[in-house]
C-alpha cells in the first residue's frame, strides 16, 4: 500500500507500533522499538508475551509525547501505522483507544481503521460468527472509521467449494440465522445454541460490520481499498494527484465486483 501512495504521489510516513514485530518487511519512519521493546520488558518484568506487550502500549501512552513530536510538522501526509494483532488491545484495553485520540486531537490526523480478517474464517460458521464479533467489538471500543477487509482472497478461491453460500453473504453479512443452521452441533455445542443465537443477534441489530475483498498483491484490488479508505475519512486528493490516479482508476472501477463473480 505504501508503495502504491508513493506512486500516485502521496508523501507516505511508515510507523511501527508493535514492540514485538524486529523483522518488518519495510523500513519504519517511526518506530517504538526506539522507545520500548518487547523482549526486554519481558526480561525485566518477569511477563509474558501478552502481558509484556499490554505494558508497551501503557508505556507508549504515558509518554505519548514520544510519538506527537515525531509527528509534528508533517503536513499534507499519509500516515501508515502498523499495529500490534493481540486482540485484547482493541476489543478490551483502553490505551490504543487513548493513543488514537491524541493523535486526533493533538496533530488533527484524520484516522481510518484497517481490520483485517483472514477468508478462510468463511468456511467455518463458527469462525466467521466470532469474526463479526471481534470486528464489531473493535469498531464500538475504538469509536473511529473503520474498514473490514477479508484478505488472502487469492487463496479462498481454491477453495470456493467449502463456502456454504455466495461472498456476498459474507462482504454485506446477511441474514446470519443460516450461518446458526450450519454450524457443527454436537453434545458439548448445543449447550452453547442460545448464546450463538443471542450473539448473532447483537450483530445484526447493530448492523455495522460490512466487508471488503482484498487481494493484497495486486495493484488494482490495492487501488481499491485506498478509495475505500479515503472515502472513509474523508480524505480528497489534490489535482496532481489526479493526474497520476487517472490511469489507473480503470483497473479500479468493478475491481470487487470482478472478485465476486469469481466466486458465482
Amino acid at each position: 500500500m505504501a508503495k502504491l501512495l508513493k506512486k500516485i504521489g502521496r508523501k507516505i510516513v511508515l510507523v511501527n507500533l508493535d514492540p514485538a514485530n524486529d523483522s518488518v518487511s519495510y523500513s519504519p519512519d517511526i518506530d517504538i522499538r526506539s522507545l520500548i521493546v518487547l523482549e526486554d520488558v519481558m526480561d525485566q518484568y518477569d511477563l509474558g508475551p501478552n502481558g509484556a506487550l499490554v505494558y508497551c502500549m501503557e508505556y507508549l501512552e504515558e509518554n505519548i509525547d514520544w510519538l506527537l513530536n515525531q509527528i509534528q510538522g508533517e503536513h499534507c501526509t499519509n500516515f501508515i501505522f502498523d499495529l500490534p494483532g493481540q486482540v485484547e488491545l482493541y476489543s478490551h484495553h483502553n490505551s490504543l483507544s487513548n493513543i488514537f485520540s491524541k493523535l486526533a486531537s493533538e496533530r488533527q490526523l484524520q484516522l481510518c481503521v484497517v481490520h483485517l480478517v483472514d477468508s478462510h474464517h468463511c468456511t467455518d460458521a463458527g469462525k466467521f460468527i466470532s469474526a463479526l464479533i471481534l470486528s464489531l467489538n473493535a469498531m464500538l471500543k475504538i469509536g473511529l472509521p473503520h474498514v473490514n477487509l477479508l484478505t488472502k482472497i487469492d487463496l479462498l478461491k481454491k477453495h470456493v467449494d467449502k463456502l456454504q453460500f455466495g461472498i456476498d453473504f459474507y462482504t454485506e453479512v446477511l441474514d446470519l440465522n443460516y450461518l446458526l443452521e450450519n454450524l457443527e452441533i454436537d453434545n458439548f455445542t448445543s449447550k452453547y445454541a442460545k448464546l450463538n443465537q443471542a450473539l448473532v443477534s447483537i450483530i445484526e441489530d447493530y448492523s455495522l460490520v460490512t466487508f471488503h475483498l482484498a487481494d493484497l498483491f495486486k495493484e488494482e484490488s490495492l487501488i481499491n481499498i485506498k478509495n475505500i479508505i479515503d472515502k472513509a475519512n474523508g480524505y480528497v486528493f489534490k489535482s496532481e494527484e489526479g493526474r497520476h490516479i487517472n490511469s489507473m482508476l480503470a483497473c479500479a472501477m468493478g475491481v470487487e465486483n470482478k472478485f465476486n463473480n469469481d466466486f458465482q
